[in-house]
C-alpha cells in the first residue's frame, strides 16, 4: 500500500503569485520595443538566478549598470521596488490555501527566491504565509531547485519523509528534482486541477 500523502508543499512564484519582470517595468518604460529589449538584453533570467542562488542585489547590480551604464537608474530599481514585479495572487489560490490550512493539512513551501527580496514579499503577503509552517527559500540556503540538495534539506526541516508530501511547482524539472526525492509531484496548471487532485488524495473533500 502506497503511503498516504500527509503534507502539502509548494512553490511561490507562478503557482501562488504571478511573477513577471514586465510588471515592473511596464511602469518604467514607454515604449514597447525598448522595454521588449531591456527584459531579452539586460535584465535577463540568467541574471535574475543569481540572486535566487543567494548573491546579494548590490553585487549583481554594480556588475549590470557596469555593462549598461545607460540603464542605471532602470537596474537600480529592480532590488528595492522587486514587488512591483509579482503580480497578485494566482486565481483561486489563495483560496485553496485558506481551504487545506482549515481541513488541518500542514502547509510548506519551497521556493527559488533572493532571500532579501523574501522578506519584504513575504511581509506584504503575510496574510496568506502566515499559514504555512515553514518556507526553504533558496537564496538562504544558496541552493536551488531542482539540486536534491534542496528537497533534502527541506525535508528534513519540515520533519517529513518524502511519500509524506505533495510538491506542486510549475515548472516540470522541479516536479521531476522533487519525485527523486520521493515526493509525489503535481505540475500547477490551475487551482481547479490542483484542488482535484486534492480531494482524489484525501485532503480536501
Amino acid at each position: 500500500m502506497s503511503v498516504p500523502v500527509e503534507a502539502v508543499v509548494f512553490d511561490v512564484g507562478n503557482v501562488l503569485y504571478s511573477w513577471e519582470p514586465r510588471f515592473l517595468y511596464e511602469r518604467l518604460i514607454d515604449d514597447e520595443s525598448a522595454l521588449a529589449a531591456f527584459l531579452r538584453d539586460v535584465v535577463t533570467p540568467e541574471w535574475h538566478f543569481q540572486h535566487d542562488a543567494g548573491r546579494p542585489f548590490a553585487e549583481t547590480s554594480a556588475e549590470l549598470i557596469a555593462r549598461f551604464p545607460e540603464h542605471e537608474a532602470l537596474i537600480a530599481a529592480w532590488g528595492p521596488r522587486f514587488n512591483e514585479s509579482i503580480g497578485p495572487a494566482i486565481p483561486g489560490m489563495a483560496e485553496l490555501v485558506a481551504e487545506i490550512d482549515a481541513a488541518g493539512v500542514p502547509l510548506y513551501a519551497i521556493t527559488n527566491f533572493s532571500g532579501e527580496f523574501w522578506k519584504p514579499f513575504r511581509a506584504r503577503e503575510a496574510a496568506l504565509f502566515d499559514r504555512f509552517r515553514d518556507v526553504v527559500v533558496s537564496g538562504d540556503e544558496r541552493l536551488l531547485k531542482p539540486d536534491p540538495a534542496i528537497y533534502a534539506l527541506a525535508l528534513e526541516r519540515f520533519g517529513l519523509k518524502g511519500p509524506d508530501a505533495i510538491f506542486i511547482d510549475d515548472r516540470a524539472e522541479n516536479v521531476a528534482g522533487a519525485e527523486a526525492a520521493g515526493m509525489r509531484g503535481h505540475l500547477f496548471r490551475d487551482a481547479a486541477t490542483l484542488r482535484a487532485e486534492l480531494v482524489a488524495l484525501g485532503l480536501l473533500a
